[in-house]
C-alpha cells in the first residue's frame, strides 16, 4: 500500500479539508508545484488559482484564493484567505464578477482602485477555470 499525505487545508470560515491524500497540485507564487508523500519540508507563498487533490485516482478540485503551504513531517497544511469547491462555485456569478472587473478596467479613472479591480478580475477567472474544468467531468 502507498504512503499517503496527511492534508489540512484551513480558511478563517472552516476546516475546510482534513483527511489523507496520494497527491496536491497547487499554484504558487513560482508556478505550479506537486506534493506527493515524503516531500522535502517547505514554506511556498500560493497565488490564486486551482488546488487539486488527487486521492485513490479520484479529483477533488478547489479555488484558491492565496495564502499559503507548509509540508513538514507530519504532513501538509493550507492557511487560506479563502478558498472553495468547485460545487460551491457559481459560475452565473463568478462570469458576472469577470464582466464588472473587465469593464472597471476599461474605463479607468483617477478615483478607481485598478489592483482591487485586478483581484476581483483574477478571483473571478480562478472560479471559472474551476467551474469549466469541474463540467468537463461530470
Amino acid at each position: 500500500m502507498a504512503n499517503k499525505l496527511s492534508l489540512k487545508i484551513i480558511t478563517p470560515s472552516r476546516n475546510m479539508f482534513e483527511g489523507e491524500v496520494d497527491m496536491v497540485i497547487m499554484r504558487t507564487l513560482s508556478g505550479d508545484v506537486g506534493i506527493l508523500y515524503g516531500h522535502q519540508p517547505m514554506v511556498t507563498i500560493l497565488d490564486y488559482g486551482v488546488l487539486n487533490i488527487k486521492n485513490d485516482g479520484e479529483e477533488k478540485l478547489a479555488a484558491v484564493l492565496g495564502g499559503f503551504a507548509e509540508i513538514n513531517d507530519e504532513g501538509m497544511f493550507i492557511l487560506t484567505d479563502a478558498a472553495e469547491w468547485s460545487n460551491e462555485i457559481d459560475v452565473l456569478r463568478a462570469k458576472q464578477a469577470k464582466e464588472r472587473a473587465e469593464a472597471r478596467l476599461r474605463n479607468i479613472q483617477d478615483n478607481i482602485d485598478i489592483k482591487r479591480a485586478e483581484l476581483a478580475l483574477k478571483r473571478a477567472l480562478v472560479r471559472l477555470d474551476i467551474g469549466n474544468l469541474s463540467s468537463d467531468k461530470r
